[in-house]
């Protein structure tokens, strides 16, 4: 997955970093919000049943922008599942935001995700700090 942002606009948010339109950032934050409420870790049924739950479609309250106050608005979203597979879960271990413990077959929130943007930091400071190579 490619992250491309502006330094000098940084959003509030890191799903709007991560994800393309307003509809992956709100399943993504959903996605964590219901790993959190179950302790930190989801089963594969789980997982499973939070994705039909979203395919059939749900209410959310959303904290929606109204001048220069944020107001809560309630909204129908539906996602379907294969694509919350595709284009929120499946990025999101790629990341290293969530991991799956194949063995146990649970997914749980990781900090690998704040590790490897470390480790990219590190990676142009080296670049930085490199003779210029010549040709």
């Amino acid at each position: 997955m490619v992250i491309l942002f502006d330094m000098y606009s940084m959003p509030d948010d890191v799903f709007e970093l991560v994800f393309a339109t307003e509809q992956q950032v709100i399943v993504g934050r959903m996605l964590m919000d219901e790993i959190k409420a179950h302790g930190g870790d989801m089963g594969k049924t789980e997982m499973s049943l939070f994705a039909n739950r979203l395919h059939d479609g749900c209410e959310v309250e959303l904290s929606v922008p109204a001048g220069p106050v944020r107001t809560r608005k309630k909204m129908q979203i539906s996602y379907n599942k294969r694509q919350f597979y595709d284009r929120i879960l499946t990025p999101m271990k790629g990341m290293g935001m969530i991991h799956y413990d194949m063995y146990n077959k649970r997914y749980r929130l990781s900090e690998s995700f704040n590790k490897a943007m470390q480790k990219v930091g590190i990676l142009w400071l080296k670049e930085v700090n490199k003779p210029a190579s010549r040709s």
